[in-house]
């Protein structure tokens, strides 16, 4: 994202040494000397050839990389592969019954992960896709005006976003499929976007186990509660409670919560010491991993899980 400070450009071009980087005039001025690396405008008409090349992807091959914010020290690169990132949109489909006939409009930057949900499950489904520019992304008025003028059924955004919305008297979509992450949903908001929306789903996740790992339906009662769940764990996804010396807590109980399954990743690029510390061996599956989140939760007698906050001093400002 060109829009991002130069001192994180730089450093993920640095970390990630890419072979070949794709960006238009406005790119290359933000990231300054690329020295050596070769720079592909995608305006810039190429001779090549129109077949198909020939190449053969297997599910443990890397499909991207994704550099976390750095709220926890330097940005670091995470490593999603083919088989993650496919149980991942396979799962959501079910959820979200997403279908051809659907109109996602993406409003998130493509260096936050979230967007993968935006760009790649409307086209897993067959949907369609209306790309939102920074400036409507950041206005409550033109979003309206795009959810009105596109017939959209499906958006994802976080609670900054959602709240943005709605204090500009946002009459609402009887149609719209609203998704909801990236931070904690309050309980008010919740009941105030159910009012307006068909319906309203909790996504929790971090960059480490593939975009969100755990959906919650919301109800219009959410006002009831001072928090809403997260929910369940999406399809082959474990969500583990543990304590101190990563054993199950009682329901009800708090502890920090590990996430298993097929959504974890392989890991951090060029950062072996943190990725042994973050990444640990499943204590109750042989041969498996899970990833250690560094939030707190508990689960409630109905089985949802409830997130509580971090377990650091971290802070979370807009997502």
């Amino acid at each position: 994202d060109p829009a991002y400070p130069g001192e994180r450009l730089t450093h993920i071009l640095t970390d990630s040494t890419p072979r070949l980087l794709l960006a238009d005039a406005i790119g290359r001025e933000a990231l300054g000397d690329t020295g050596t690396l070769s720079v592909l405008d995608p305006d810039a008409s190429l001779d090549a050839s129109e077949d198909n090349p020939q190449t053969r992807i297997e599910p443990h091959h890397l499909a991207y990389v994704l550099f976390t914010s750095g709220s926890t020290g330097k940005p670091k690169g995470v490593m999603i592969e083919h088989r993650q990132m496919l149980n991942f949109l396979c799962s959501m489909r079910d959820i979200t019954s997403m279908n051809a006939a659907d109109t996602l409009l993406a409003v998130t930057t493509i260096s936050f992960d979230i967007a993968g949900l935006e760009l790649y499950l409307p086209l897993s489904a067959g949907a369609r896709i209306v790309l939102a520019s920074r400036n409507d992304a950041a206005d409550p008025l033109a979003l309206q005006a795009l959810i009105d003028a596109h017939a959209i059924s499906f958006m994802q955004a976080t609670p900054a976003t959602w709240r943005m919305l709605l204090d500009t008297q946002w009459s609402g979509s009887a149609k719209l499929t609203a998704l909801c992450g990236g931070e904690a949903l309050s309980a008010n908001l919740a009941a105030r976007l159910n009012e307006k929306v068909k319906a309203l789903w909790n996504l929790y996740g971090p960059t480490e186990t593939t975009v969100w790992s755990s959906c919650y339906r919301t109800g219009r009662d959410a006002h009831r509660s001072s928090t809403v769940s997260v929910g369940r764990p999406i399809a082959n996804t474990r969500l583990y409670v543990l304590d101190a010396h990563y054993r199950l807590v009682p329901p009800g109980a708090v502890g920090e919560l590990y996430i298993g399954g097929a959504g974890v990743a392989r890991g951090y690029l060029n950062r072996a010491e943190l990725t042994a510390e973050r990444f640990l061996d499943d204590p109750f599956i042989a041969d498996a991993r899970i990833y250690r989140t560094g939030d707190l939760a508990r689960y409630r007698a109905d089985g949802n899980l409830e997130f509580l906050g971090r377990n650091d001093h971290q802070v979370k400002i807009r997502g």
